[in-house]
């Protein structure tokens, strides 16, 4: 068999355990929707909220969606990956694998399938909540559409390799979530995730344009949001190629990343 058929038959592997799993559930695929209602319920009521002079009004959960969309990016590539392999690594899982004829190849292929299941599911989850539950207006542009999916692709991608590759810093698979659960945390705050991201500091949205949920936020807010809204961003338009460009780079890296430092057995065995 091919490493790309037996990858395939190991993603639906991969997605049977995780839906099987009921923390990994809450946390990975439920837990944008969670936050998402909670937000909206929060500020919902306040009526829309104008960011600034000459820009449209538009409801609090129209505003939380697009970060929402990229924090799921990130707990289904990053977080979930991350912690899981950690796991599997620490019981001796990864080990077993190994002695098996499964390639590397096809290991990552079943991963990354995963992710992009889960994702995708989880993101059609978050705009069906956001069109029912708070009446959020969806574009009609077919370009957005289009926008749309390659940005979930090239950062669920992204997101995936980066978790791969972040794998090997926990030393166990009790300290994963210890290790992985704060960055992930705190890469959605300094990211227009949690907190509206032209209210952070400029000095602060610099450096958080360094790492890539910025760009998965910023293209997801180009296609759920308004053209006038792109003045909030850093110099005041959408970028589009820029978040093209630097999606592909962190998917540049994660990929020579998880070359480098995937390993079948523990550092210590």
């Amino acid at each position: 068999m091919s490493a790309v058929s037996v990858g395939v038959g190991r993603a639906a592997f991969e997605v049977r355990g995780y839906f099987r799993s009921g923390d990994t559930v809450f946390f990975t695929f439920l837990f944008p929707v969670f936050m998402l209602a909670l937000f909206a319920t929060i500020f919902g009521g306040d009526g829309d909220v104008v960011p600034g002079p000459g820009v449209p009004g538009v409801s609090a959960p129209q505003l939380y969606l697009p970060g929402m969309l990229a924090a799921g990016l990130l707990l289904s590539g990053f977080q979930n990956l991350a912690v899981d392999i950690a796991m599997e690594r620490s019981d001796g899982t990864l080990k077993r694998l190994g002695g098996t004829p499964l390639s590397p190849i096809s290991y990552f292929a079943g991963k990354v399938g995963q992710v992009l299941v889960t994702g995708a599911l989880q993101a059609a989850l978050l705009i069906v909540v956001a069109i029912v539950a708070f009446d959020v207006p969806l574009p009609a542009d077919p370009a957005a559409w289009a926008t749309f999916a390659w940005v979930f692709l090239l950062g669920l991608t992204a997101s995936a390799l980066l978790g791969i590759a972040v794998s090997a810093l926990p030393r166990t698979g009790r300290s994963a979530t210890a290790v992985v659960v704060p960055i992930a945390l705190v890469l959605q705050f300094v990211s227009g995730v949690y907190i509206w991201f032209w209210q952070l500091p400029d000095w602060l949205q610099h450096v958080a344009s360094v790492f890539p949920v910025v760009w998965m936020a910023r293209g997801m807010r180009s296609v759920f949001l308004p053209e006038e809204h792109a003045v909030l961003e850093i110099g005041e338009t959408w970028g589009l190629g820029w978040v093209a460009l630097v999606l592909a780079a962190w998917l540049v890296v994660g990929l020579a990343l998880t070359r480098l430092t995937f390993r079948w057995n523990r550092r210590d065995a």
